[in-house]
């Protein structure tokens, strides 16, 4: 199954790239990642694709450490509603709890287990995919960033006991001790942050708890992330009409997959790219003719269509009435757009 990840992870691959002589557009094609995700950070793309182009990212740059140079520049923000309910909680380590409950909601193959006793607490990360262990530059660029959320939280003068990475040492060893400010042992069994149990009391002076309520309902009601490949094409068609960008290709690309994968593997689920598409055109075109000041021709370059009537044959064959009418209110008892997944 592939896993997603939204697009705010790459927010500063740009800027990384450029500083380590390479050219992040030719990267991108490279691995075959929308560039349009590069400007619009919550588009779920195959995280296959990200790990991809880290490890392509390094190896041709040379730049070891390229994964902890992105963890450096992101922070909060880079994680969405995730990172706001993170920096709402009362304390370190409620914002810690917060943050390993909902990332799946950021990138649904990550997992952090926070394991506590008297005097050390151990937050180990878990990315899934079909190595038995994720590459190198996906661990640093993770890990690396748990490390600057939790330093954010603490204002910057906080450092962890330990840090453990399960892979062989690196060339410069000494990047490592400088980016965590604490030992790092590689070779490790796990790839993992060790705290004081003491650093969970300290208090958020930022922290809002009526936000912090509001944010976790809210989050609690997106908690659940699409399982099946239905669901997960579905979530990226939705996203990209949004966009004006959707097209079967397009939808292959966010996947890292093929056109021919997508057809082959929702005809399994008994539906159809067509159908899903159909479907999530019928839920956005209601929306966005609510709008009488928004030009019909602009509508229908928005939701895929060759012209203005081809989505005025569409709409009538979809709802049983034409679009002045459905805007007059003038509509037939069994037009009802389709329903979606939420």
């Amino acid at each position: 199954m592939t896993d997603l990840i939204r697009s705010a992870g790459l927010s500063y691959y740009p800027e990384v790239a450029r500083s380590v002589g390479l050219d992040p557009n030719q990267m991108m094609r490279k691995v075959r990642l929308p560039l349009a995700c590069l400007d619009k950070p919550d588009i779920p793309i195959a995280v296959t694709g990200l790990r991809r182009l880290l490890e392509l990212s390094a190896a041709a740059s040379g730049a070891e450490d390229f994964g902890l140079r992105l963890a450096e520049r992101g922070g909060l923000t880079n994680f969405g509603a995730v990172g706001l309910i993170v920096r709402e909680q009362a304390t370190v380590g409620e914002a810690i709890e917060a943050f390993s409950r909902f990332i799946h909601i950021h990138h649904d193959g990550m997992r952090l287990d926070v394991m506590r006793d008297k005097r050390t607490v151990t937050i180990t990360l878990h990315l899934r995919g079909r190595q038995p262990r994720a590459p190198r530059q996906s661990i640093d660029m993770a890990l690396g960033s748990v490390h600057r959320i939790i330093q954010s939280l603490f204002g910057g003068d906080w450092r962890p006991l330990e840090v453990h990475l399960h892979y062989p040492p690196p060339h410069d060893r000494k990047r490592y001790r400088d980016f965590f400010g604490c030992r790092v042992t590689f070779n490790a069994d796990d790839d993992a942050i060790l705290l004081s149990a003491h650093d969970l009391e300290r208090r958020i002076p930022s922290a809002h708890p009526l936000i912090a309520n509001y944010l976790r309902k809210r989050i609690e009601a997106i908690e659940t992330r699409p399982a099946s490949w239905e669901a997960k094409v579905d979530e990226v068609v939705r996203t990209l009409l949004a966009s004006g960008d959707c097209t079967v290709e397009r939808v292959a690309e966010h996947l890292a997959c093929t056109r021919r994968t997508i057809h082959r593997r929702l005809a399994a689920s008994g539906t159809s790219f067509s159908a899903i598409l159909d479907a999530q055109r019928a839920d956005l075109v209601v929306q966005l003719i609510e709008d009488p000041a928004r030009p019909l021709a602009d509508i229908a370059v928005q939701l895929g269509f060759s012209a203005q009537s081809a989505m005025a044959r569409w709409f009538r064959g979809r709802f049983g009435c034409t679009i002045t009418d459905w805007r007059k209110g003038v509509r037939p008892p069994s037009a009802q757009p389709s329903a979606t997944a939420a």
